[in-house]
């Protein structure tokens, strides 16, 4: 609720600027602006506020994706060999991981089975599944 009060009033400040500006800035430099344009540009801010406070919301309230308890079956593709060692790309990361079947080339399709301190422990999906990896 605290966030939406806050809202209202920078775009009633941001509104009073707007206003300000058009009707004496612009003016003191002879620049003239009718008052349909002004009704206009205001409306046009206000919907563009409204927008930007239902996106950001949203974005707000959307549970965080990332830590390595979440990479349980996040698929991906090699990008230095596992043996058993190496790096992986998942969700446009790199992760340092250990192969748990065995050394794995570049470029193969991996999927997190689980993780060891810090790494990802990946096996082989390409023998599983044809789906493309997440990169």
């Amino acid at each position: 609720m605290g966030r939406l009060i806050l809202a209202i009033l920078s775009d009633i400040l941001e509104g009073i600027a707007i206003v300000v500006i058009v009707l004496w800035a612009l003016p003191a430099i002879d620049v003239h602006l009718p008052l349909a344009g002004l009704i206009a540009l205001m409306v046009v801010w206000g919907a563009y506020s409204v927008i930007t406070y239902r996106i950001g919301s949203r974005a707000l309230r959307r549970k965080q994706v990332v830590g390595l308890p979440r990479m349980v079956g996040s698929r991906g593709k090699v990008v230095s060999p596992l043996a058993p060692e190496g790096l992986v790309r998942i969700r446009d990361e790199l992760w340092v991981a250990k192969s748990a079947n065995g050394e794995m080339k570049s470029g193969g399709k991996v999927i997190v089975v689980g993780q060891d301190g810090l790494k990802l422990v990946v096996r082989d999906s390409s023998s599983t599944d044809d789906l493309e990896p997440t990169e």
